[in-house]
């Protein structure tokens, strides 16, 4: 049996799944890993990774009063665990500080100190070239449109692990 008559018993030729389509997946995380080694690369000079850029982002877009532990994760669509971790690795590294929360005895707000803000601007340089440079491709005309549309599918991702048991 031909290897196509054999794809044919597994995929129907219009299924989203057969092998000659584009499937989002793998075109998702071909874009996200893409994305990501670059920016690992363009920011090793300055001691950070992109995960811990998100942070110093998040935080630095955040109230001057800083954020709980708990609204951060949430911002960064992220897990607890390695929020903490990387927060006690930054804290640490001198980036960013934790105070008694005014309200909640168990919480901490997570502030940025002048090394966290001066990482944060000088990654967010980097972080805003290598974007420019990337959704090049799409064309400036197709830019916005295109983002929208990721956007879209991102939400319908988010909703799609909302609505799935755990």
């Amino acid at each position: 049996m031909s290897a196509r008559k054999a794809t044919a018993i597994y995929f129907d030729e219009g299924s989203l799944d057969a092998p000659q389509k584009r499937r989002l997946p793998p075109l998702l995380r071909r874009a996200w890993y893409g994305l990501n080694q670059a920016f690992r690369r363009r920011i090793s000079h300055l001691a950070i990774t992109p995960d811990q850029f998100t942070i110093l982002r998040t935080l630095g877009e955040a109230s001057p009063t800083g954020l709980s532990q708990r609204e951060l994760v949430e911002k960064m669509s992220s897990d607890p665990n390695t929020i903490s971790s990387l927060l006690k690795r930054m804290e640490k590294g001198g980036f960013l500080e934790r105070s008694a929360h005014e309200s909640d005895k168990r919480a901490h707000r997570i502030r940025l100190k002048p090394a966290g803000k001066k990482a944060y601007k000088d990654a967010r340089r980097v972080a805003l070239e290598l974007q420019r440079e990337v959704l090049e491709a799409v064309g400036e005309a197709e830019m916005e449109a295109f983002l929208v549309k990721l956007e879209v599918v991102a939400n319908a991702c988010r909703d799609a692990a909302d609505r799935s048991p755990q």
